[in-house]
């Protein structure tokens, strides 16, 4: 009757003060929450299998309009919405009204451009939203009528269409892919306007067998959100194509949903290619770690030699209640095969049973979840040390690797990978992806790299850090990854604005993001910049962006030591003092660093580098809270396992301890260099440089612990005299001892010959010189020790001259 966009019910339909929801007036977000949190909820089932009931031949798909048609149009199941109108809207109702579906997909499954163009109706991919979309508006409208107190709610159907971005359709290219990750979001942009427009509740991505396209939809799902302004619920469903429980991309169910949640799902579970009874070990793991709600809608078993499906609805209503039983479903419904009868006997089943639906589950610290075909919580991770550390390999990297930038630049792409796969088998938890060379096309080498890698499973089980001074390049990398990736980097150095764009951007792709420790001024060299620079990097990322905390990681910039500088020389200790207080200042972030820059000046000799980065780290991580790091992890040596001289040598070069510390690795990185010779030409080994020994502390005991005190006087000699400072009398002729008389006997003239009046020996001052009173210094009568000390601590006494 008419073309209306607009959906809002009547103001006068029910009064204002009318308790159950009311569409325009109330948040659909907050009824959807309360419907599955208090009753598992009926989803519909199979629209196709509904569709053969009616034995439709090519005209009923062509219609009058179609009649003319240059291609086959049978089996093109979305057409029918425009064509046989009648038929898809009976089959809404038959789920609304016999099966008890409160929410119903569109007929909408392969309503793209993309999918549509097997049949040239590429064009027609509006109006099949819109059609399907508004044929489930009037069922459930009609329906909810009937009975307000049970609102009806139209999903929008996306699928998956028939094109893959993360598999090569050419075995011998890949590669090679027949669409494009922006090809894809512009044809998922059109379908969920059309069928916004045609008067859906919901949005589901459904049937996800490459979650790459999956991220395409949900990128246009997130641009049309934030145009437009409106809360749309987004519900995300994948499938399992197989026992071994990953999608036909290789991701395994954790690592599908860590690829998805960026997009803040209201709903995620499983449907289609399994029956309920194969789906039990998979909706279960997916259920212990989903944030939202969960659902499933599963097939009617799996399908028989005919192509048909054998479960009967009370098969599928008792494979089904392991679901329900074991709390992990909130909505429920039924995939291929399936029909009113099925969703109806499982609600049965669920009513009888008194089912409860499963609990939203704690909020808890959040984490860094990455994923490649696995997933991967960062906070969880140690490596092969048992640190707390996620390694970032970095041997595919350009500047890391001169004999990756070999292959890369002969365009030898098979041997590229088996470098990468050597890294996750030494034990790389990622790869770092870098082909920044001026001689190299970098758009063109980090697209085919990662398109190639992702088809490796032995590679792309790890996330990967897509790494590149242009940000094109990175994003680039980034379109073709299913997974969940970090980007290596972005950073306050292109100015704020800019800065916003880059972050925003990732963030609507789902990425994890390095930011760099550089600002409009340059790049952080100090403790000091580096905090101020990440902290105000990290307050324009959660606050304004909206960016989560848990995603980032900052890299304050790990510079080279070593060198003989003596600016450089605290560059180590400050990258650890600055990482501890980023930790600090910036709840749920990650540090990082290009461990290798750290040594740059002792190249060429590993052994010397190693341990350099095993001191380095041991106290970073430990001590500091350093979480990531680009390592190369076959080559990294352990803290417990440095020989104890070179363990100091390399903390007096990181901590700067001493002022010789980089000419004493010096020396010892040439007496390195001499053994790597030595070995090389079969001679002797050289000796090792010797060096100071460390000082060990000596045993003490109580009596070492004295407390100094203000000396009174020099130390005393043991004789009794000195120690009761007895004073000299002078008296040397009553010295009769008989060392003492040999030592004069003899020794002296007459008198008068020796020229003086008298050979006297005894000198103390007559008794009657001065009066006992007389307060200064008496020989024979005062102690010389006393005046002495007395005399040398009141002034500088004047000593004589050369005679």
């Amino acid at each position: 009757p008419d073309l209306n966009t607009d959906w809002a019910q009547d103001k006068a339909t029910y009064p204002a003060s009318f308790p159950h929801y009311v569409r325009g007036r109330d948040s659909l977000r907050e009824y959807i929450t309360e419907l599955f949190t208090t009753e598992i909820t009926m989803y519909d089932g199979a629209m196709g299998t509904m569709i053969q009931k009616h034995k439709l031949e090519e005209e009923d798909f062509r219609g009058e309009r179609f009649k003319d048609w240059t291609t086959n149009l049978k089996g093109n199941n979305d057409l029918l919405s425009i064509t046989k109108p009648e038929v898809i809207l009976g089959i809404y109702k038959q789920y609304l009204e016999v099966g008890g579906s409160r929410l119903i997909g569109t007929n909408t499954f392969s309503s793209t451009t993309i999918a549509q163009a097997d049949y040239a109706m590429e064009h027609l991919a509006y109006e099949l939203n819109y059609a399907g979309a508004r044929l489930a508006r009037q069922a459930c409208d009609a329906v909810t009528a009937a009975d307000p107190t049970k609102p009806r709610f139209v999903v929008g159907a996306i699928g998956p269409t028939n094109r893959t971005g993360s598999i090569s359709p050419d075995v011998e290219d890949p590669s090679c892919r027949n669409v494009t990750f922006d090809e894809l979001v512009e044809a998922y942009f059109e379908e969920v306007v059309a069928l916004m427009d045609g008067g859906a509740d919901i949005l589901m991505v459904e049937t996800i067998f490459d979650t790459l396209n999956a991220k395409a939809a949900l990128y246009a799902i997130t641009e049309y959100l934030e145009i437009s302004g409106v809360d749309v619920p987004v519900f995300i469903s994948g499938t399992l194509v197989d026992q071994s429980g990953r999608t036909l991309s290789g991701q395994t169910g954790e690592a599908f949903y860590a690829s998805v949640r960026h997009a803040k799902p209201m709903c995620v579970g499983l449907n289609c290619a399994l029956g309920a009874q194969q789906m039990v070990p998979f909706l279960e793991r997916l259920a212990k770690v989903v944030e939202c709600f969960v659902h499933v809608y599963s097939n009617a078993g799996l399908p028989n030699a005919m192509g048909g499906y054998d479960d009967t609805p009370a098969d599928m209503a008792k494979y089904n209640e392991v679901f329900v039983k074991n709390g992990w479903v909130n909505m429920i419904g039924g995939c291929c095969g399936s029909t009113p009868q099925h969703i109806a006997a499982m609600k049965e089943m669920i009513v009888n049973g008194g089912h409860k639906p499963r609990p939203l589950p704690m909020v808890g610290r959040p984490k860094m979840w990455l994923s490649g075909l696995e997933d991967l919580v960062v906070d969880d991770v140690h490596n092969q040390f048992g640190l707390p550390f996620l390694n970032v390999g970095e041997r595919c990297n350009i500047a890391g690797s001169i004999k990756f930038k070999k292959l890369m630049m002969s365009g030898d792409y098979g041997a590229a990978m088996d470098i990468a796969k050597q890294q996750v088998e030494d034990g790389a938890h990622v790869i770092d992806i870098n082909v920044d060379d001026g001689m190299l096309d970098g758009l063109a080498a980090m697209q085919k790299f990662v398109k190639i890698a992702i088809t490796e499973p032995e590679i792309s089980k790890v996330p990967f850090m897509l790494d590149a001074s242009k940000f094109d390049i990175v994003v680039a990398g980034l379109k073709w990854c299913q997974g969940k990736p970090i980007v290596n980097s972005i950073s306050l150095k292109v100015g704020e604005e800019l800065f916003k764009e880059h972050a925003t951007l990732l963030r609507k792709h789902g990425a994890a993001v390095v930011v760099m420790a550089f600002d409009e001024q340059g790049q952080a060299a100090t403790e000091e910049e580096k905090v101020r620079i990440c902290k105000r990097s990290y307050d324009i990322l959660v606050n304004e962006v909206k960016f989560p905390p848990e995603d980032i990681i900052f890299d304050p910039n790990v510079l080279t030591i070593g060198t003989g500088m003596e600016e450089h020389a605290s560059y180590g200790v400050d990258f650890i003092k600055a990482t501890k207080r980023i930790k600090e200042l910036c709840p749920f972030v990650k540090i990082s660093g290009g461990i290798s820059n750290l040594s740059f000046g002792f190249r060429g000799v590993n052994k010397i580098r190693e341990s350099i980065h095993a001191v380095f780290l041991q106290h970073a991580i430990l001590e500091s809270g350093m979480d990531v790091g680009i390592v190369n992890a076959h080559e990294m040596l352990n803290y417990a396992d440095l020989e104890p001289d070179m363990l100091e040598l390399c903390e007096n070069l990181v901590f700067n301890k001493t002022a010789e510390a980089t000419d004493e690795m010096l020396e010892r990185t040439e007496y390195e260099r001499q053994v790597i010779a030595c070995k090389k030409s079969g001679a002797a080994p050289p000796r090792k440089p010797r060096r100071k020994m460390p000082k060990m502390p000596k045993k003490t005991f109580d009596w070492d612990n004295v407390q100094p005190t203000p000396a009174t006087e020099p130390p005393l000699p043991v004789w009794d005299a000195a120690q009761n400072h007895t004073p000299n009398p002078y008296c040397n002729s009553k010295l009769v001892h008989p060392r003492i008389a040999a030592a004069r006997e003899g020794k002296l003239p007459a008198a008068d010959v020796a020229g003086f009046p008298d050979l006297n020996t005894d000198w103390a001052q007559d008794k009657a010189t001065y009066p006992a009173s007389f307060p200064h210094y008496v020989r024979g009568r005062d102690s010389l020790r006393e005046y002495i000390t007395e005399l040398f601590t009141t002034e500088i006494t004047m000593y004589d001259g050369a005679m």
